[in-house]
């Protein structure tokens, strides 16, 4: 460690010294290579070894110095996730992060979350990190077919995985729910309970995934002969009251739906809401189906029909996607897509 990286170490602690490699290399009797090597997980050192310099590191506090890593190595050890703001719906980013930090936690690298707002062009974050070098890869979300950020990052070099695919002919690493898959199922079990009149409450047009979950529903819709009740005005993007507004609207109609499907349970609780304020009785006058990360709609509603969406696993497996990545694994080896059961 040179004396760059002992002020560095010194200002953190406020002026006092803090633990360092040297330090649990002492206290071990092993090199101080063999020490970082072992907390960096170095396959040839032994996991007796690793186990015990973690051990001493945990009981002295030691913590990597970010910058001193970053002088020696020109690595940050981070993974940033880049989040829309707007995108926390019922707690589903905290599946996501706990997830990605439950996979980085046996691992040196340690996750920050950059977000973006509404008005942000989505490209601006990942920009300012490969400028800046302020992560190591990164992790996103809300993917387009013709993704401007997966484009950019292939071009660069950059490691990254999304949640979510693209349709444009670069190889990348990614997770992704089967929505094809899901709507397939969602309208396979309302027209068990004999619904016949279906419609679809969907994600914006823009995103992959919208694509998906609407061809699946309209294939299963078109092989089971049913009738697809179209809902104009809204998606899952949209607000509360206009939501229930567009579904009242539709309840009142003369076509009004027996059957809806929600690509998301923060839209199919206003959908609920909106439909049962038109007198409908979920389970009797209409059923609803929905994808969801967590036990919530049953409690909300026991009739509702519900395929779970596990985020926490997208987490992990975005996390061990992008350290791969990292350490120069291929693109095909690192692509997930989860198929409902």
């Amino acid at each position: 460690m040179d004396e760059r990286e002992h002020a560095i170490d010194r200002a953190a602690a406020g002026g006092k010294p803090r633990p360092t490699l040297k330090t649990i290399a002492y206290m071990t009797g092993l090199g101080v290579t063999t020490v970082s090597r072992a907390l960096n997980d170095a396959p040839d050192i032994g996991q007796a070894t690793k186990e015990r310099v973690r051990l001493v590191a945990r009981q002295i506090g030691y913590r990597p110095n970010r910058a001193g890593v970053r002088l020696r190595t020109g690595k940050t050890n981070v993974i940033s996730l880049i989040m829309s703001v707007e995108t926390e719906v019922l707690g589903l980013t905290a599946h996501l992060v706990y997830g990605i930090s439950e996979h980085l936690a046996g691992s040196p690298y340690h996750l920050i979350v950059t977000p973006y707002g509404a008005q942000s062009d989505p490209l601006d974050p990942v920009r300012y990190i490969v400028e800046t070098g302020s992560a190591d890869g990164v992790i996103f979300s809300r993917i387009e077919p013709q993704d401007a950020r997966v484009r950019y990052l292939h071009q660069q070099g950059f490691p990254f995985a999304t949640h979510g695919r693209t349709d444009m002919g670069i190889e990348h690493p990614y997770f992704d729910f089967d929505n094809a898959r899901y709507a397939e199922i969602a309208v396979e079990r309302l027209a068990a309970r004999g619904r016949r009149r279906l419609a679809l409450l969907g994600p914006p047009a823009h995103l992959t995934y919208s694509r998906h979950m609407t061809a699946g529903f309209q294939q299963a819709v078109e092989r089971l002969d049913l009738d697809d009740v179209p809902i104009h005005a809204v998606t899952t993007d949209s607000g509360h009251e206009a939501i229930q507004q567009e579904i009242a609207r539709l309840m009142a109609s003369r076509r009004r739906p027996d059957g809806i499907v929600c690509g998301s349970a923060s839209a199919a609780i206003s959908a609920i809401g909106a439909a049962e304020e038109m007198g409908c009785v979920i389970g009797r006058d209409l059923d609803v189906a929905v994808k969801e990360s967590f036990s919530l709609m049953k409690k909300f509603r026991r009739d509702i029909e519900v395929v779970h969406e596990d985020f926490r696993r997208a987490g992990t497996s975005l996390a061990d996607a992008v350290v791969r990545t990292i350490g120069g694994a291929p693109a095909h080896e690192l692509q997930t897509l989860d198929v409902p059961a």
